[in-house]
């Protein structure tokens, strides 16, 4: 039974940490949306200033997703691992 609980808490914590991820994607495409509108509709020929936050923010959004959805350790991994701390 103990299992069955650890593993429903490992899926609700991997549920909520995909939530998490969409809000901040979400987040992020309508802010930096909101501000090529407003380079858009005040000066369209100076430089593309919103390129700085995108590109910023835009890497935290890729690490982010990384770290939401890159696969977790093999069993095989973890066992190696195990008998490394056991020397």
């Amino acid at each position: 039974m103990l299992d069955d609980e650890a593993r429903r808490a490992a899926a609700i914590k991997r549920l909520k940490e995909k939530r998490e991820f969409w809000t901040h994607l979400l987040v992020y495409v309508l802010v930096n949306g909101l501000l090529v509108v407003v380079w858009a509709t005040t000066n369209r020929d100076a430089h593309f200033w919103p390129i700085w936050p995108i590109a910023g923010w835009g890497i935290g959004v890729v690490m982010h997703a990384w770290e939401t959805f890159r696969p977790g350790p093999t069993e095989a991994a973890i066992q190696r691992e195990m008998n490394r701390g056991n020397r």
